[in-house]
């Protein structure tokens, strides 16, 4: 059994960055750099998604952990899953969702930035127990996500012919690699999620989930594109700054296991929405 858990483990960690590395590769490879900056253009594109993430959202996680009522560590944990936004789970849900991934590229590289800086001022004024450092939130993110992006960006500028050639290869590779992870993870975590299920905890998530794809998509403005994105964008969490911060500042397993368990839940519940929206992407274009 500890076996077992070793190669799941080590699975996990290969599985973690490399489905990181090549969405965000993939991303680059197909798209030119003002098509990444192009939609936030005007100062409204900038502040509304940053009010959706960093100011409705954490406000919705508070009101549903005070309706709830749920232990202290689960608590902790999702208010880090709402105070966190920016994932490269949301570059899977916009192909799934056959709408524009350059615009959700976007998003992330205007969220990352902002969840590194937010988490350190924000998260100890809400979690007085808390200690963020900004550096180790950074490092991952900027080397998982942005470089990536960065680098397919360069490729794709200095010679389209190979970026068009590796991108397919990138998104195969993310694919197995989000296979990899979601099913490593439930297997890691199979008991603790158990344990949750009669916490409130798992429909606590799915509250806080559904509220911010729908503040997302109602904030996201008269395109159905940016609706979407905004949308998905929104409710798909920073898991990996939300762990970061749960695994280094927090004593009790319980808290890194709600981070675990809202993604899961989250994956759950973004993928059919996306389903549904690409039902109807092709009436929009």
């Amino acid at each position: 059994m500890i076996y077992m858990t070793e190669i799941l483990s080590i699975l996990l960690n290969v599985a973690v960055p490399a489905f990181s590395v090549t969405s965000m590769l993939s991303v680059g490879f197909g798209h030119m750099v003002q098509e990444i900056f192009e939609p936030f253009s005007s100062p409204r594109s900038v502040i509304v998604p940053l009010l959706a993430n960093f100011v409705l959202v954490p406000l919705l996680g508070a009101a549903v952990i005070w309706f709830f009522s749920l232990d202290r560590p689960l608590e902790n944990g999702l208010i880090l899953f709402s105070a966190s936004a920016g994932a490269p789970f949301l570059i899977k849900l916009t192909q799934f969702a056959k709408h524009d991934m350059a615009l959700s590229a976007a998003l992330l590289v205007l969220l990352l930035p902002a969840t590194v800086i937010y988490m350190p001022i924000v998260v100890p004024l809400m979690l007085p127990e808390a200690e963020v450092s900004a550096g180790a939130i950074a490092v991952p993110l900027m080397l998982t996500m942005l470089l990536p992006l960065g680098v397919g960006l360069f490729v794709r500028s200095r010679s389209a012919r190979w970026a068009m050639r590796l991108q397919p290869v990138m998104g195969k590779v993310s694919t197995i690699s989000l296979v990899m992870l979601v099913g490593t993870t439930i297997l890691l975590n199979l008991r603790a999620i158990l344990d949750l299920l009669g916490t409130g905890a798992v429909l606590a998530a799915a509250f806080v989930i559904i509220g911010a794809f729908v503040i997302g998509y109602v904030l996201g403005g008269a395109r159905y594109e940016r609706r979407c994105a905004l949308g998905l964008g929104t409710a798909q969490r920073g898991i990996a700054a939300a762990m970061v911060v749960a695994a280094e500042s927090f004593g009790n397993p319980d808290t890194l296991v709600m981070v675990v368990v809202s993604s899961l839940v989250g994956l759950a519940i973004l993928f059919p929405i996306a389903s549904v929206l690409s039902r109807h992407a092709a009436e929009h274009t």
